[in-house]
């Protein structure tokens, strides 16, 4: 009879989750399908009342030598299974091999990067010592055969081993000048092994980024003196380190809105920062999903602080360290200031979730948790734009657990709209279309697939589109047609289920339909799902009777476009028509859009900043 129920049920289950299916209208993969029947995750978008992730927690010990970048580490994983398996192998994760000889990558290393990669001195688990040619190692894989780790049991890993920095070939990580120095991705890791997919075997090539579990990790990182180190994490021994005035100023920074001047040009020129000939910083960070450091022997470190969350008065520090060589870094606190208090006030308006942020003055544009590596640029805007960028990250994926390996446009998408808002707010008189006019001149063609291709698949311009406009413009259409406050009650419910968890792209559609009360799967399916131009035109302008006329806009593609148009009359004044995406939602090719006016029209513009329009001669329309 229990078998005979339990048959029952699941296929009881799953016409439910077909005929929801059916309703949704939207592709459902048979990992997610299984995910709902398991009750992992639900049609609701919200988390499932059994789903579950696996947690690794890390204590990290590392030895950093500048002048050979010998990095040195010992590792030590507590790996805790919550699944619902029993685990015959466990993954890791040898991110530093992308510089390793023969590995396959598809970013570019110069010659003198290529090295021995990752060189592992002994390996244990629960105390025993492992032979070092069982380990299975496969580019930036490695794989651990163990005894069955049982559901809710753990096992602890240690690892000791070193490698060499990369010199040149900055893939978010190396040598930055002479006495400087980004460090990430510098330890083994445990994959994530999730609901979806089971163990994330993705090898890391160089151009995808990443996706890894909520941990906690603890960590000691030993320099040589004059060095200072800034991290993921909270500095826990900072009156270990440096001298008294040093930490004292760090408390003011911690207090205070004002920039304090931590580390000046001529503390640095005197040595009197640091206290030892050597020093160990430690740090702890609890509930993140990477962890980062940087050092330098020669930078400034300007800070401040402000309050992120008005019921509460919590404060976050906001740190700019450059060499100051770079003039165009002084403004760099300035906007990583306003980026914070923009997205906890702003949008989307959510308190900044970590102690403090470090922007670092470094060779790339990537972000970590509480830390950016964000090279200096050659205009103020670029500035702006990319610490706002970087530090909005901070949400997503670092908050939002998305898989950015398959997914980038779960994240970059959402940094993307981020930077476009904020960018406004830190300077008014700018406006941010980044990536707007790339998506209209490549829609349609041979790498413009649709947003949902993996990101592992993505070729030509489609790296780039579908990863950052494409996806931000979609939320922005979602956001006009919602309005702002129903939008943010949305992302809201969405952040608030999901955050410290993985959400996957359904779980996103559905979380935000369910919140907003409203059926958007026709948007969702068309912007993400499917491919197309974005085109629209006028076709024409009528005077219906007397004062009365009608717009015939058409849209030329499968693709939902907001319709803006500026009606210029012959006195010089203009009027603004704006419909969402709504007008759209029927399938309709061709709407006629009705307005009255006393005065005499000049001539009629069709487009936005934020409307990728291919073909814009059509966008013009003039009456004589």
């Amino acid at each position: 009879m229990r078998f005979i129920r339990q048959v029952f049920l699941f296929f009881t289950q799953l016409f439910i989750v077909s005929t929801v299916v059916a309703q949704l209208q939207l592709p459902l993969d048979t990992s997610f399908k299984q995910a709902v029947l398991n009750n992992t995750r639900t049609m609701e978008g919200i988390p499932g009342s059994k789903y579950w992730q696996n947690k690794a927690d890390y204590k990290l010990k590392i030895n950093f030598e500048p002048n050979t970048r010998l990095l040195e580490g010992t590792v030590e994983i507590v790996y805790k299974n919550n699944s619902p398996d029993t685990l015959h192998e466990i993954w890791f994760k040898l991110y530093p091999n992308i510089y390793k000889k023969g590995v396959p990558r598809k970013s570019k290393i110069a010659k003198k990067d290529l090295g021995d990669g990752v060189y592992i001195k002994r390996a244990e688990v629960d105390g025993e010592h492992q032979r070092l040619n069982d380990l299975v190692i496969d580019g930036t894989n490695m794989r651990i055969a163990i005894e069955g780790l049982m559901p809710g049991k753990e096992k602890t890993f240690k690892i000791t081993y070193q490698y060499v920095l990369n010199e040149g070939s900055h893939l978010r990580t190396g040598k930055v000048d002479d006495g400087s120095f980004f460090i990430a991705y510098f330890f083994p890791r445990i994959a994530v092994y999730d609901d979806i997919d089971g163990w994330n075997r993705y090898a890391y090539t160089g151009e995808e980024e990443f996706y890894n579990d909520f941990c906690d990790f603890k960590a000691e990182i030993k320099v040589p003196r004059n060095y200072t180190v800034w991290a993921t994490g909270d500095l826990t021994n900072k009156k270990k380190v440096f001298k008294g005035y040093v930490n004292d100023l760090i408390d003011e920074a911690e207090k205070s809105d004002t920039i304090v001047d931590i580390i000046s040009e001529k503390a640095i020129k005197s040595h009197g920062v640091v206290k030892e000939k050597s020093n160990v910083f430690k740090f702890e960070a609890k509930n993140v999903v990477d962890f980062a450091f940087a050092l330098s022997d020669h930078y400034v470190w300007k800070s401040t602080s402000l309050i992120v969350d008005s019921l509460t008065g919590r404060r976050t520090r906001v740190d700019a360290v450059f060499n100051p060589k770079h003039k165009d870094y002084y403004e760099v606190i300035d906007f990583a200031q306003k980026t914070v208090e923009g997205m906890s006030f702003k949008f989307p308006s959510w308190p900044f979730p970590y102690n403090h942020m470090t922007v670092f003055d470094g060779l790339d544009q990537m972000e970590y948790p509480m830390m950016a590596n964000d090279n200096p640029t050659k205009t103020r805007e670029d500035g702006i734009t990319l610490t706002s960028h970087e530090i909005f990250h901070t949400m997503f994926p670092f908050y939002m657990g998305t898989n950015e390996t398959k997914y980038g446009w779960m994240d970059e998408g959402w940094a993307t709209i981020g930077e476009w808002k904020l960018s406004a707010f830190i300077d008014s008189t700018y406006i941010d279309d980044y990536g707007v006019k790339p998506t209209a001149q490549t829609s349609g063609f041979e790498d413009d697939t649709p947003i949902m291709t993996l990101t592992t698949a993505l070729t030509g311009a489609g790296k780039f589109t579908n990863s950052y406009p494409k996806p931000a413009l979609g939320y922005l259409f979602v956001e006009e047609f919602l309005g702002e406050e129903l939008f943010k009650t949305a992302l809201h419910h969405y952040i608030k289920s999901w955050n410290g968890k993985h959400p996957q792209p359904l779980d996103f559609f559905n979380c935000i339909n369910y919140a907003s009360g409203k059926d958007l799967n026709w948007f969702w399916k068309k912007w993400f799902f499917e491919d197309g131009i974005t085109d629209m035109g006028i076709i024409s302008v009528d005077e219906i009777d007397k004062h009365s006329y009608s717009i015939k806009v058409k849209n030329k593609s499968n693709k939902p476009l907001p319709v803006h148009l500026a009606v210029y009359f012959k006195d010089g004044t203009v009027k603004n028509i704006k419909q969402s995406i709504v007008v759209w939602e029927k399938g309709e090719s061709e709407i006629n859009i009705p307005f009255s006016s006393e005065k005499q029209i000049k001539k009629v513009v069709l487009g936005g900043t934020y409307i990728p329009d291919q073909y814009e001669k059509d966008n013009l329309f003039i009456l004589n």
